[in-house]
């Protein structure tokens, strides 16, 4: 090797060192910094994370969280409605967000979906044909903090037995956490369970007081 050819290469090797850290500086320091600054000056909420405290009020110290508006998260109160099943980890772990990756005809897919079946009819005391597909399996990203209406609309009978509350009061609140399609077009109405199971307990210590 000449040393033409070495001062060639070195001057190459030079060039793509420079323009890696030229890219590094800009895409992975810079333009971040921007994009938060952006987001926490026009959407400071939603740039900490959209949590959410128990009496539903927006907030940006974890510390006053209940949880967040777009992470779902595990339920196991009766009283309250219950997210959609998820493959992250034991259930909306946030350090392990993915899909099963099972294909549709995969046979432990299968399994579970049944078994998911029966479970919520159960729970819910209908008829395993009536439990929408939502119930059955999990997000891509086991992460999902909604619901469809229809799967609320299951949920609605046992949340009003066990908090006391009418169904007529229960379904009210359904339909005042349920959001339309995006921009009016793009997938289907939805429900947020945490901003549901939010409204949900404070109409039951409201009427709780009212017994009282």
């Amino acid at each position: 090797m000449t040393m033409k050819t070495l001062y060639d290469l070195w001057r190459q090797s030079l060039a793509g060192l420079r323009l890696l850290i030229a890219a590094t500086l800009l895409l992975g320091l810079a333009y971040p910094a921007v994009v938060y600054g952006f987001g926490r000056v026009a959407a400071p909420w939603e740039a900490r994370g959209s949590l959410v405290t128990a009496d539903g009020s927006h907030t940006e110290d974890p510390s006053k969280a209940v949880g967040s508006a777009i992470l779902g998260q595990v339920v196991d109160d009766d009283r309250l409605f219950q997210p959609r099943p998820s493959a992250a980890g034991d259930g909306y772990d946030t350090l392990s967000t993915y899909g099963s990756n099972l294909g549709p005809e995969e046979p432990a897919l299968i399994d579970a979906i049944e078994q998911r079946r029966a479970e919520v009819a159960e729970r819910e005391g209908v008829d395993p044909s009536r439990v929408p597909p939502d119930a059955l399996t999990a997000s891509a990203s086991g992460l999902d903090p909604d619901i469809s209406v229809a799967y609320a609309e299951l949920q609605v009978p046992r949340v009003a037995a066990a908090t006391g509350l009418s169904e007529d009061r229960v379904r009210a609140l359904v339909e005042d956490h349920t959001s339309g399609r995006t921009w009016g077009v793009l997938g289907e109405p939805h429900v947020n369970v945490l901003t549901l199971d939010i409204a949900v307990l404070q109409a039951a210590g409201d009427r709780t007081e009212d017994d009282g």
